[in-house]
Protein backbone atom coordinates (compact mmCIF):
# COMPACT_ATOMS: atom_id res chain seq x y z
CA UNK A 1 0.00 0.00 0.00
CA UNK A 2 2.50 2.43 0.89
CA UNK A 3 4.59 1.96 -2.32
CA UNK A 4 1.78 1.05 -4.88
CA UNK A 5 1.75 5.69 -5.54
CA UNK A 6 5.42 5.45 -6.09
CA UNK A 7 5.40 2.49 -8.14
CA UNK A 8 2.64 3.87 -10.58
CA UNK A 9 3.84 7.93 -10.55
CA UNK A 10 7.34 7.57 -10.32
CA UNK A 11 8.17 6.42 -13.81
CA UNK A 12 6.40 10.19 -14.91
CA UNK A 13 8.90 12.50 -12.90
CA UNK A 14 11.20 11.01 -14.97
CA UNK A 15 10.12 12.76 -18.17
CA UNK A 16 11.33 16.14 -18.09
CA UNK A 17 13.88 18.29 -16.58
CA UNK A 18 11.24 19.68 -14.59
CA UNK A 19 9.77 16.88 -12.86
CA UNK A 20 12.76 15.27 -12.39
CA UNK A 21 13.58 17.99 -10.04
CA UNK A 22 10.22 18.13 -8.04
CA UNK A 23 10.61 14.16 -7.84
CA UNK A 24 13.86 14.40 -6.71
CA UNK A 25 12.43 16.28 -3.88
CA UNK A 26 8.97 14.93 -3.62
CA UNK A 27 9.54 11.29 -3.42
CA UNK A 28 12.37 11.91 -0.69
CA UNK A 29 9.89 13.51 1.64
CA UNK A 30 7.26 11.27 0.78
CA UNK A 31 9.45 8.08 1.97
CA UNK A 32 11.52 10.20 4.48
CA UNK A 33 8.17 10.60 6.31
CA UNK A 34 5.95 7.39 5.74
CA UNK A 35 9.15 5.40 6.45
CA UNK A 36 9.51 6.19 10.06
CA UNK A 37 6.10 6.13 10.77
CA UNK A 38 5.41 2.82 9.75
CA UNK A 39 8.85 1.86 11.27
CA UNK A 40 7.42 4.04 14.63
CA UNK A 41 3.63 2.11 14.75
CA UNK A 42 5.60 -1.21 14.38
CA UNK A 43 8.10 -0.53 17.04
CA UNK A 44 4.95 0.81 19.44
CA UNK A 45 3.57 -2.16 19.13
CA UNK A 46 4.63 -4.66 22.32
CA UNK A 47 3.63 -1.68 24.45
CA UNK A 48 0.32 -1.11 23.35
CA UNK A 49 -0.12 -5.33 22.98
CA UNK A 50 0.64 -5.31 26.50
CA UNK A 51 -2.01 -2.15 27.26
CA UNK A 52 -4.79 -3.73 25.05
CA UNK A 53 -3.98 -7.13 24.01
CA UNK A 54 -4.35 -6.22 20.20
CA UNK A 55 -2.05 -4.81 17.53
CA UNK A 56 -2.36 -1.07 17.46
CA UNK A 57 -5.66 0.02 16.31
CA UNK A 58 -8.19 2.93 15.94
CA UNK A 59 -7.59 3.54 20.11
CA UNK A 60 -4.16 4.46 18.81
CA UNK A 61 -4.81 7.74 16.89
CA UNK A 62 -8.12 8.46 18.61
CA UNK A 63 -6.74 10.28 21.50
CA UNK A 64 -4.40 12.54 19.81
CA UNK A 65 -6.68 15.01 19.97
CA UNK A 66 -6.16 15.39 23.91
CA UNK A 67 -1.80 15.34 23.55
CA UNK A 68 -2.16 16.91 27.36
CA UNK A 69 -3.48 13.18 28.83
CA UNK A 70 -1.73 11.53 26.08
CA UNK A 71 1.73 12.93 26.86
CA UNK A 72 1.43 12.38 30.15
CA UNK A 73 0.59 8.88 30.08
CA UNK A 74 3.55 8.06 27.51
CA UNK A 75 6.04 9.98 30.04
CA UNK A 76 4.89 8.38 33.15
CA UNK A 77 4.46 5.19 31.72
CA UNK A 78 7.28 4.44 28.75
CA UNK A 79 9.01 7.18 28.64
CA UNK A 80 12.25 5.45 27.64
CA UNK A 81 10.30 3.34 24.71
CA UNK A 82 9.07 7.03 23.65
CA UNK A 83 12.72 8.63 23.53
CA UNK A 84 14.45 5.56 21.93
CA UNK A 85 11.50 4.92 19.10
CA UNK A 86 11.47 8.75 18.32
CA UNK A 87 15.19 8.83 18.01
CA UNK A 88 15.17 6.36 15.68
CA UNK A 89 12.34 7.29 13.71
CA UNK A 90 13.68 10.67 13.19
CA UNK A 91 16.76 9.21 12.33
CA UNK A 92 15.85 6.67 10.13
CA UNK A 93 13.53 9.66 8.38
CA UNK A 94 17.14 11.71 7.90
CA UNK A 95 18.95 9.03 6.23
CA UNK A 96 15.64 8.09 4.17
CA UNK A 97 15.77 11.49 2.61
CA UNK A 98 19.69 11.63 2.51
CA UNK A 99 20.18 8.34 0.22
CA UNK A 100 17.00 9.19 -2.16
CA UNK A 101 18.02 12.67 -2.72
CA UNK A 102 21.91 11.28 -3.59
CA UNK A 103 20.24 8.52 -5.70
CA UNK A 104 22.17 8.63 -9.31
CA UNK A 105 19.41 7.08 -10.94
CA UNK A 106 17.25 10.14 -10.01
CA UNK A 107 18.96 11.86 -13.49
CA UNK A 108 17.75 8.51 -16.01
CA UNK A 109 15.40 9.69 -18.39
CA UNK A 110 12.10 8.04 -19.53
CA UNK A 111 10.36 8.43 -22.14
CA UNK A 112 6.18 9.28 -22.31
CA UNK A 113 5.83 6.35 -24.45
CA UNK A 114 7.41 3.79 -22.01
CA UNK A 115 5.21 5.58 -18.94
CA UNK A 116 2.04 5.15 -20.95
CA UNK A 117 3.39 1.16 -21.30
CA UNK A 118 4.85 0.94 -17.44
CA UNK A 119 1.50 2.90 -15.82
CA UNK A 120 -0.70 0.18 -16.12
CA UNK A 121 1.09 -2.62 -15.49
CA UNK A 122 2.45 -0.77 -12.48
CA UNK A 123 -1.10 -0.25 -11.70
CA UNK A 124 -2.45 -3.65 -11.69
CA UNK A 125 0.78 -5.25 -9.77
CA UNK A 126 0.21 -2.78 -7.08
CA UNK A 127 -3.89 -3.56 -6.95
CA UNK A 128 -3.15 -6.87 -7.08
CA UNK A 129 -0.47 -7.01 -4.21
CA UNK A 130 -2.89 -4.92 -2.22
CA UNK A 131 -5.68 -7.04 -2.97
CA UNK A 132 -3.78 -9.99 -2.29
CA UNK A 133 -6.08 -12.37 -3.77
CA UNK A 134 -8.39 -13.14 -6.69
CA UNK A 135 -11.19 -14.26 -4.61
CA UNK A 136 -14.59 -11.92 -4.51
CA UNK A 137 -13.84 -10.14 -1.63
CA UNK A 138 -9.99 -8.41 -0.67
CA UNK A 139 -7.91 -10.36 1.80
CA UNK A 140 -9.35 -8.64 5.47
CA UNK A 141 -7.81 -9.18 8.86
CA UNK A 142 -10.80 -12.23 8.98
CA UNK A 143 -8.97 -14.51 6.37
CA UNK A 144 -5.74 -14.53 9.65
CA UNK A 145 -8.45 -15.77 11.81
CA UNK A 146 -7.78 -19.20 13.18
CA UNK A 147 -7.67 -19.30 16.61
CA UNK A 148 -9.80 -18.21 19.76
CA UNK A 149 -7.63 -16.97 21.02
CA UNK A 150 -8.02 -12.94 19.32
CA UNK A 151 -4.03 -11.58 19.75
CA UNK A 152 -2.97 -15.02 17.45
CA UNK A 153 -5.18 -14.18 14.95
CA UNK A 154 -3.63 -10.64 15.04
CA UNK A 155 -0.04 -11.78 14.80
CA UNK A 156 0.23 -12.84 11.24
CA UNK A 157 -0.89 -8.29 10.61
CA UNK A 158 1.68 -5.71 10.59
CA UNK A 159 0.93 -3.36 13.03
CA UNK A 160 0.78 -0.12 10.29
CA UNK A 161 -1.83 -2.71 8.56
CA UNK A 162 -3.85 -3.17 11.23
CA UNK A 163 -4.25 0.63 12.21
CA UNK A 164 -4.74 1.96 8.92
CA UNK A 165 -7.59 -1.13 8.07
CA UNK A 166 -8.97 0.17 11.56
CA UNK A 167 -9.26 3.60 10.50
CA UNK A 168 -11.01 2.20 7.52
CA UNK A 169 -13.67 0.43 9.93
CA UNK A 170 -14.24 3.21 11.42
CA UNK A 171 -15.06 5.22 8.63
CA UNK A 172 -17.18 2.02 6.89
CA UNK A 173 -18.80 1.70 9.75
CA UNK A 174 -20.25 5.37 10.23
CA UNK A 175 -22.34 4.87 7.20
CA UNK A 176 -22.79 1.09 7.21
CA UNK A 177 -26.17 -0.14 7.86
CA UNK A 178 -25.53 -3.66 9.23
CA UNK A 179 -21.74 -3.87 9.90
CA UNK A 180 -19.98 -6.63 9.20
CA UNK A 181 -21.49 -8.91 11.68
CA UNK A 182 -24.23 -10.47 9.01
CA UNK A 183 -27.70 -9.22 8.03
CA UNK A 184 -31.09 -9.53 9.70
CA UNK A 185 -34.33 -7.19 8.51
CA UNK A 186 -35.19 -4.21 10.57
CA UNK A 187 -38.60 -5.61 11.81
CA UNK A 188 -36.97 -8.57 13.05
CA UNK A 189 -34.07 -6.96 15.09
CA UNK A 190 -36.92 -4.91 17.20
CA UNK A 191 -39.02 -7.87 17.49
CA UNK A 192 -36.50 -9.73 19.15
CA UNK A 193 -34.84 -7.13 21.20
CA UNK A 194 -38.23 -5.84 22.35
CA UNK A 195 -39.27 -9.51 23.47
CA UNK A 196 -36.42 -10.14 25.11
CA UNK A 197 -36.54 -6.60 26.95
CA UNK A 198 -39.67 -7.90 28.13
CA UNK A 199 -41.41 -4.25 26.99
CA UNK A 200 -44.40 -3.15 26.01
CA UNK A 201 -43.93 0.36 23.21
CA UNK A 202 -45.85 2.97 23.62
CA UNK A 203 -46.33 3.42 19.68
CA UNK A 204 -45.59 0.30 18.44
CA UNK A 205 -44.04 -0.11 14.83
CA UNK A 206 -43.50 3.20 15.02
CA UNK A 207 -39.96 3.51 13.59
CA UNK A 208 -38.67 6.65 15.27
CA UNK A 209 -39.38 5.53 18.45
CA UNK A 210 -39.45 1.62 18.40
CA UNK A 211 -38.15 0.74 22.17
CA UNK A 212 -40.23 3.87 23.68
CA UNK A 213 -41.99 2.77 26.57
CA UNK A 214 -43.21 3.46 29.86
CA UNK A 215 -41.84 2.37 32.98
CA UNK A 216 -43.62 1.65 36.41
CA UNK A 217 -41.27 1.95 39.24
CA UNK A 218 -41.44 -0.84 41.90
CA UNK A 219 -40.84 1.33 44.20
CA UNK A 220 -43.00 4.33 45.76
CA UNK A 221 -41.93 7.39 47.76
CA UNK A 222 -43.71 10.50 49.04
CA UNK A 223 -41.19 12.09 47.14
CA UNK A 224 -38.65 10.65 44.55
CA UNK A 225 -34.90 9.79 45.99
CA UNK A 226 -31.36 11.55 44.85
CA UNK A 227 -29.16 9.39 42.85
CA UNK A 228 -25.37 9.56 42.85
CA UNK A 229 -23.33 7.61 40.22
CA UNK A 230 -19.92 7.02 41.43
CA UNK A 231 -18.12 5.47 38.26
CA UNK A 232 -15.16 4.29 39.33
CA UNK A 233 -11.85 4.17 37.04
CA UNK A 234 -10.16 0.60 35.41
CA UNK A 235 -11.59 -0.79 38.58
CA UNK A 236 -11.94 -5.03 37.82
CA UNK A 237 -13.20 -7.77 39.44
CA UNK A 238 -9.71 -8.88 39.86
CA UNK A 239 -9.00 -6.50 42.04
CA UNK A 240 -11.71 -7.05 44.39
CA UNK A 241 -11.30 -9.23 47.14
CA UNK A 242 -15.19 -9.60 47.64
CA UNK A 243 -15.11 -11.44 43.69
CA UNK A 244 -12.07 -13.18 44.26
CA UNK A 245 -9.72 -10.94 42.97
CA UNK A 246 -6.75 -9.55 44.96
CA UNK A 247 -7.20 -8.18 48.50
CA UNK A 248 -6.72 -4.35 47.12
CA UNK A 249 -10.45 -2.89 48.36
CA UNK A 250 -11.54 -3.20 51.62
CA UNK A 251 -13.54 -0.25 51.81
CA UNK A 252 -15.69 -1.65 48.73
CA UNK A 253 -15.72 -4.84 50.47
CA UNK A 254 -17.11 -3.98 54.08
CA UNK A 255 -19.87 -2.04 51.58
CA UNK A 256 -20.39 -4.81 49.82
CA UNK A 257 -22.70 -6.51 52.79
CA UNK A 258 -24.76 -2.90 52.93
CA UNK A 259 -26.91 -2.92 49.49
CA UNK A 260 -27.29 -4.52 46.50
CA UNK A 261 -24.05 -6.22 45.54
CA UNK A 262 -23.59 -7.50 42.00
CA UNK A 263 -21.58 -10.71 41.80
CA UNK A 264 -21.65 -11.30 37.78
CA UNK A 265 -21.57 -7.66 36.71
CA UNK A 266 -20.19 -7.39 33.20
CA UNK A 267 -19.01 -4.16 31.77
CA UNK A 268 -20.46 -3.66 27.83
CA UNK A 269 -16.38 -2.50 26.23
CA UNK A 270 -13.12 -1.25 27.91
CA UNK A 271 -12.83 1.80 27.78
CA UNK A 272 -14.76 4.59 29.33
CA UNK A 273 -16.58 5.91 27.10
CA UNK A 274 -18.21 2.56 26.49
CA UNK A 275 -19.13 2.44 30.39
CA UNK A 276 -20.71 5.88 30.43
CA UNK A 277 -22.63 4.84 27.45
CA UNK A 278 -24.15 2.22 29.15
CA UNK A 279 -24.61 3.02 32.32
CA UNK A 280 -25.69 6.89 31.32
CA UNK A 281 -27.89 6.17 28.52
CA UNK A 282 -28.45 2.25 28.99
CA UNK A 283 -27.61 1.67 25.59
CA UNK A 284 -25.54 -1.35 24.04
CA UNK A 285 -22.34 -1.86 22.37
CA UNK A 286 -21.15 -1.34 19.58
CA UNK A 287 -17.52 -1.86 17.10
CA UNK A 288 -18.33 2.13 16.33
CA UNK A 289 -17.23 4.67 18.76
CA UNK A 290 -19.18 5.22 21.68
CA UNK A 291 -22.17 7.55 21.21
CA UNK A 292 -20.50 10.14 23.76
CA UNK A 293 -18.70 10.57 20.50
CA UNK A 294 -20.77 9.63 17.45
CA UNK A 295 -21.80 13.00 15.69
CA UNK A 296 -25.22 11.65 15.22
CA UNK A 297 -26.07 11.31 19.00
CA UNK A 298 -24.81 14.79 20.31
CA UNK A 299 -28.58 16.10 20.18
CA UNK A 300 -31.37 14.80 21.57
CA UNK A 301 -30.58 11.28 22.59
CA UNK A 302 -31.56 9.72 25.80
CA UNK A 303 -29.65 10.04 29.15
CA UNK A 304 -31.27 9.08 32.15
CA UNK A 305 -29.78 13.19 33.13
CA UNK A 306 -32.47 14.24 30.64
CA UNK A 307 -35.27 11.89 32.06
CA UNK A 308 -34.44 12.91 35.26
CA UNK A 309 -34.05 16.93 34.50
CA UNK A 310 -37.66 17.11 32.79
CA UNK A 311 -38.85 15.67 36.27
CA UNK A 312 -37.58 18.36 38.45
CA UNK A 313 -33.92 17.14 39.32
CA UNK A 314 -30.90 19.17 39.75
CA UNK A 315 -27.83 17.28 37.46
CA UNK A 316 -24.56 17.45 37.68
CA UNK A 317 -22.02 15.29 35.92
CA UNK A 318 -18.02 16.09 38.78
CA UNK A 319 -14.94 14.95 36.84
CA UNK A 320 -11.37 16.12 38.26
CA UNK A 321 -9.71 15.80 34.98
CA UNK A 322 -10.96 18.07 31.61
CA UNK A 323 -14.40 17.37 31.00
CA UNK A 324 -13.86 17.69 27.12
CA UNK A 325 -11.67 14.33 27.16
CA UNK A 326 -13.12 11.73 25.20
CA UNK A 327 -16.37 14.63 23.86
CA UNK A 328 -17.66 14.34 27.50
CA UNK A 329 -18.66 17.94 28.03
CA UNK A 330 -20.38 18.17 24.68
CA UNK A 331 -22.44 14.93 25.22
CA UNK A 332 -23.74 15.61 28.76
CA UNK A 333 -24.48 19.52 28.24
CA UNK A 334 -26.48 18.89 24.95
CA UNK A 335 -28.37 15.54 27.05
CA UNK A 336 -29.73 16.57 30.16
CA UNK A 337 -26.92 17.30 32.22
CA UNK A 338 -27.13 21.03 33.31
CA UNK A 339 -23.92 21.55 35.53
CA UNK A 340 -20.50 20.22 34.45
CA UNK A 341 -17.48 20.27 36.95
CA UNK A 342 -14.00 19.80 35.51
CA UNK A 343 -10.65 20.64 36.82
CA UNK A 344 -10.80 24.23 36.78
CA UNK A 345 -13.08 24.35 38.78
CA UNK A 346 -11.09 23.33 41.93
CA UNK A 347 -9.55 26.09 44.05
CA UNK A 348 -6.31 24.64 46.02
CA UNK A 349 -6.61 20.99 45.38
CA UNK A 350 -5.20 18.40 47.63
CA UNK A 351 -3.02 17.02 44.94
CA UNK A 352 -2.75 17.68 41.03
CA UNK A 353 -1.86 14.52 39.21
CA UNK A 354 -1.59 13.87 35.46
CA UNK A 355 -5.24 13.39 34.92
CA UNK A 356 -6.14 16.12 37.37
CA UNK A 357 -7.54 16.45 40.84
CA UNK A 358 -7.44 13.49 43.22
CA UNK A 359 -10.15 11.47 44.40
CA UNK A 360 -10.07 13.36 47.70
CA UNK A 361 -10.66 16.86 45.72
CA UNK A 362 -13.25 15.34 43.56
CA UNK A 363 -15.30 13.51 46.42
CA UNK A 364 -15.23 16.81 48.92
CA UNK A 365 -16.30 19.36 45.69
CA UNK A 366 -19.19 16.88 44.54
CA UNK A 367 -20.09 16.24 48.49
CA UNK A 368 -20.66 20.00 48.91
CA UNK A 369 -22.87 20.35 45.65
CA UNK A 370 -25.18 17.88 47.03
CA UNK A 371 -25.27 19.61 50.59
CA UNK A 372 -26.40 23.26 48.33
CA UNK A 373 -29.08 21.09 47.05
CA UNK A 374 -31.14 21.45 49.98
CA UNK A 375 -34.73 20.12 48.99
CA UNK A 376 -34.15 20.30 45.59
CA UNK A 377 -33.73 16.30 43.83
CA UNK A 378 -30.57 15.88 42.47
CA UNK A 379 -28.65 13.60 40.18
CA UNK A 380 -25.11 13.31 39.85
CA UNK A 381 -22.03 11.53 38.22
CA UNK A 382 -19.34 11.27 39.83
CA UNK A 383 -16.05 10.24 37.79
CA UNK A 384 -13.00 8.97 39.20
CA UNK A 385 -9.35 9.64 37.61
CA UNK A 386 -6.61 8.16 40.00
CA UNK A 387 -6.78 4.65 39.42
CA UNK A 388 -5.45 5.66 35.88
CA UNK A 389 -2.18 5.16 33.95
CA UNK A 390 0.80 6.59 35.24
CA UNK A 391 -0.96 6.55 38.92
CA UNK A 392 0.03 9.63 40.68
CA UNK A 393 -1.01 9.95 43.53
CA UNK A 394 -1.05 11.59 46.84
CA UNK A 395 1.29 10.77 49.36
CA UNK A 396 0.94 8.77 52.74
CA UNK A 397 -2.60 7.97 51.92
CA UNK A 398 -2.29 3.95 51.91
CA UNK A 399 1.08 2.14 52.01
CA UNK A 400 2.57 1.14 47.98
CA UNK A 401 2.01 -2.37 47.11
CA UNK A 402 5.02 -4.21 46.16
CA UNK A 403 6.04 -5.46 42.45
CA UNK A 404 6.22 -4.76 39.02
CA UNK A 405 2.14 -3.82 39.13
CA UNK A 406 2.93 -2.13 42.71
CA UNK A 407 2.01 1.74 41.20
CA UNK A 408 -1.06 0.01 39.31
CA UNK A 409 -2.34 -2.09 42.79
CA UNK A 410 -1.08 1.16 44.98
CA UNK A 411 -3.94 3.08 43.07
CA UNK A 412 -6.67 0.84 43.34
CA UNK A 413 -6.06 0.65 47.26
CA UNK A 414 -6.23 4.87 46.68
CA UNK A 415 -9.34 5.23 44.56
CA UNK A 416 -11.04 2.36 47.56
CA UNK A 417 -9.36 4.98 50.04
CA UNK A 418 -10.92 7.57 48.72
CA UNK A 419 -14.21 5.98 48.13
CA UNK A 420 -14.35 5.06 51.97
CA UNK A 421 -13.55 8.32 53.07
CA UNK A 422 -16.55 9.95 51.03
CA UNK A 423 -19.47 7.27 51.83
CA UNK A 424 -17.99 8.38 56.03
CA UNK A 425 -18.64 12.00 55.06
CA UNK A 426 -22.17 11.01 53.05
CA UNK A 427 -23.40 9.17 55.73
CA UNK A 428 -23.10 11.97 58.18
CA UNK A 429 -24.94 14.49 55.68
CA UNK A 430 -28.74 15.29 55.48
CA UNK A 431 -28.92 13.58 51.93
CA UNK A 432 -27.86 10.19 52.97
CA UNK A 433 -31.50 8.97 54.09
CA UNK A 434 -32.62 10.27 50.48
CA UNK A 435 -30.34 9.68 48.14
CA UNK A 436 -29.55 5.96 45.96
CA UNK A 437 -25.70 5.24 45.10
CA UNK A 438 -24.04 3.30 42.73
CA UNK A 439 -20.97 2.37 43.22
CA UNK A 440 -19.47 0.88 39.71
CA UNK A 441 -16.51 0.44 37.18
CA UNK A 442 -16.59 2.09 33.92
CA UNK A 443 -14.26 -1.16 32.84
CA UNK A 444 -11.33 -3.69 33.89
CA UNK A 445 -7.72 -2.23 33.84
CA UNK A 446 -6.37 -4.36 30.78
CA UNK A 447 -8.74 -6.66 28.99
CA UNK A 448 -7.16 -9.21 27.58
CA UNK A 449 -6.70 -13.04 27.30
CA UNK A 450 -6.37 -16.36 25.02
CA UNK A 451 -10.11 -16.18 24.30
CA UNK A 452 -11.20 -14.12 21.50
CA UNK A 453 -13.22 -11.97 24.45
CA UNK A 454 -11.69 -12.77 27.41
CA UNK A 455 -15.23 -13.04 29.79
CA UNK A 456 -13.57 -12.91 33.29
CA UNK A 457 -11.56 -9.36 32.04
CA UNK A 458 -15.11 -8.12 31.77
CA UNK A 459 -16.38 -8.69 35.14
CA UNK A 460 -16.53 -5.75 37.48
CA UNK A 461 -17.85 -4.60 40.69
CA UNK A 462 -21.02 -3.21 41.11
CA UNK A 463 -23.20 -2.46 44.49
CA UNK A 464 -26.01 0.23 45.07
CA UNK A 465 -26.35 1.64 48.71
CA UNK A 466 -28.03 4.20 50.47
CA UNK A 467 -30.32 4.45 53.33
CA UNK A 468 -33.38 3.00 51.63
CA UNK A 469 -31.69 0.06 50.34
CA UNK A 470 -32.34 -3.44 51.60
CA UNK A 471 -29.21 -5.52 51.42
CA UNK A 472 -29.44 -8.54 48.80
CA UNK A 473 -27.22 -9.71 46.56
CA UNK A 474 -27.96 -10.46 42.80
CA UNK A 475 -25.81 -13.89 41.79
CA UNK A 476 -26.96 -14.13 38.22
CA UNK A 477 -25.33 -12.48 35.04
CA UNK A 478 -26.09 -9.13 34.97
CA UNK A 479 -25.08 -5.92 31.98
CA UNK A 480 -23.96 -2.49 32.51
CA UNK A 481 -26.94 -1.86 30.76
CA UNK A 482 -29.16 -3.12 33.62
CA UNK A 483 -28.33 -0.83 36.10
CA UNK A 484 -30.55 2.20 34.63
CA UNK A 485 -33.99 0.79 34.48
CA UNK A 486 -33.19 -0.62 37.97
CA UNK A 487 -32.22 2.83 39.58
CA UNK A 488 -35.18 4.23 38.62
CA UNK A 489 -37.50 1.82 40.18
CA UNK A 490 -35.31 2.02 43.50
CA UNK A 491 -35.45 6.04 43.15
CA UNK A 492 -39.53 5.58 42.62
CA UNK A 493 -38.92 7.17 39.10
CA UNK A 494 -41.56 6.37 36.77
CA UNK A 495 -41.32 7.62 33.03
CA UNK A 496 -40.91 7.23 29.12
CA UNK A 497 -37.29 5.75 28.14
CA UNK A 498 -36.12 4.06 24.87
CA UNK A 499 -33.57 1.52 27.37
CA UNK A 500 -33.74 -2.22 26.88
CA UNK A 501 -32.07 -3.13 30.02
CA UNK A 502 -34.05 -5.25 32.58
CA UNK A 503 -35.42 -3.77 35.76
CA UNK A 504 -33.62 -6.38 38.46
CA UNK A 505 -36.08 -5.33 41.35
CA UNK A 506 -39.09 -7.26 39.71
CA UNK A 507 -39.14 -11.03 40.57
CA UNK A 508 -38.35 -13.01 37.55
CA UNK A 509 -34.84 -10.90 37.48
CA UNK A 510 -34.13 -11.03 41.35
CA UNK A 511 -31.33 -13.32 40.16
CA UNK A 512 -30.00 -11.45 37.56
CA UNK A 513 -30.63 -10.27 33.81
CA UNK A 514 -29.48 -13.45 32.60
CA UNK A 515 -27.53 -12.14 29.71
CA UNK A 516 -25.21 -9.91 29.07
CA UNK A 517 -23.23 -7.87 25.73
CA UNK A 518 -19.60 -7.23 25.37
CA UNK A 519 -17.81 -5.01 22.91
CA UNK A 520 -13.96 -6.60 22.63
CA UNK A 521 -12.49 -4.23 19.96
CA UNK A 522 -13.80 -5.62 16.82
CA UNK A 523 -15.64 -8.70 18.22
CA UNK A 524 -19.06 -8.37 19.95
CA UNK A 525 -20.40 -11.12 22.14
CA UNK A 526 -24.01 -12.19 23.68
CA UNK A 527 -23.63 -13.82 26.93
CA UNK A 528 -26.65 -15.90 28.26
CA UNK A 529 -26.47 -18.49 31.07
CA UNK A 530 -23.77 -20.56 30.03
CA UNK A 531 -23.76 -20.09 26.44
CA UNK A 532 -21.57 -17.40 24.73
CA UNK A 533 -21.76 -15.98 20.95
CA UNK A 534 -19.41 -14.07 19.70
CA UNK A 535 -19.31 -12.39 16.49
CA UNK A 536 -16.81 -11.33 14.39
CA UNK A 537 -16.95 -9.26 10.98
CA UNK A 538 -17.32 -11.22 8.03
CA UNK A 539 -17.02 -14.73 9.52
CA UNK A 540 -19.59 -17.17 10.72
CA UNK A 541 -20.65 -16.69 14.29
CA UNK A 542 -18.89 -18.65 17.27
CA UNK A 543 -20.65 -20.02 20.09
CA UNK A 544 -19.03 -21.33 23.46
CA UNK A 545 -19.46 -22.78 26.70
CA UNK A 546 -19.00 -20.43 29.50
CA UNK A 547 -18.65 -21.55 33.63
CA UNK A 548 -19.28 -19.03 36.29
CA UNK A 549 -15.43 -18.30 36.42
CA UNK A 550 -15.71 -16.60 32.75
CA UNK A 551 -14.05 -19.71 31.67
CA UNK A 552 -14.61 -20.46 27.58
CA UNK A 553 -14.80 -23.92 26.24
CA UNK A 554 -15.75 -24.05 22.61
CA UNK A 555 -18.95 -25.31 21.82
CA UNK A 556 -19.58 -28.82 20.19
CA UNK A 557 -23.33 -27.47 19.26
CA UNK A 558 -25.03 -24.62 18.19
CA UNK A 559 -28.33 -22.68 19.17
CA UNK A 560 -29.51 -21.22 16.46
CA UNK A 561 -31.82 -19.37 18.05
CA UNK A 562 -29.36 -17.82 20.18
CA UNK A 563 -27.72 -17.02 17.61
CA UNK A 564 -30.40 -15.22 16.25
CA UNK A 565 -30.66 -13.03 19.31
CA UNK A 566 -27.06 -12.13 19.65
CA UNK A 567 -27.19 -10.82 16.04
CA UNK A 568 -30.27 -9.01 16.59
CA UNK A 569 -28.84 -6.98 19.39
CA UNK A 570 -25.96 -6.33 17.55
CA UNK A 571 -27.46 -4.44 14.84
CA UNK A 572 -30.60 -2.86 17.32
CA UNK A 573 -27.39 -0.36 18.36
CA UNK A 574 -26.41 0.83 14.44
CA UNK A 575 -30.46 0.92 13.71
CA UNK A 576 -31.04 3.32 16.74
CA UNK A 577 -28.89 5.58 15.61
CA UNK A 578 -29.44 5.12 12.27
CA UNK A 579 -33.15 5.89 12.54
CA UNK A 580 -32.70 8.57 15.56
CA UNK A 581 -34.69 6.81 17.53
CA UNK A 582 -33.13 6.90 20.85
CA UNK A 583 -34.80 9.68 22.67
CA UNK A 584 -37.93 10.04 24.98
Amino acid sequence: MMFGLLMVLKPWFHTSGILRRIGRWLWPLYLGVTTPLVFFVEAASKSFIDEYDSRPNFLFVEYLGHPREVLATLTGSHLVELIVFTGIAVLLGVLTIRWLRNDPRSAIHVSVKSCLLLTPVAAILAFLMIRSTLDHRPVNPSNATFSQDAMVNQLALNSPYSLLYAIYEQRRDATSKGLSYGAMDDDEVLDIVIQEANIEPLEPSNPSAPTLHHQTATRSYEKPLNLVIILEESLGAEFVGSLGGLDLTPELDDLASEGIWFERLYATGIRSVRGIEAIITGFTPTPRRSVVKLLETQVNFFTLAGLLQNQGYLTSFVYGGEAHFDNMKRFFLNNGFQTVIDEKDYKNPVFYGSWGVSDEDLFNRANNIYVKAGEKPFFSVVFTSSNHDPYDLPENRVAPQPGPEGPRHTAVKYADYALGQYIDMARQSDYWENTVFLIVADHNSRVKGAQLVPVKQFHIPGLIIGGTIKPRRIPGISSQIDLLPTLLSLMGVNGNHPAIGRDLTRPEYADGAGRAIMQFHRIQSYLEGDRMVVLQPDLEPTQFHVDSRGNAVLATDSDPELARKSLAHALWAPLMIRLKAYHN
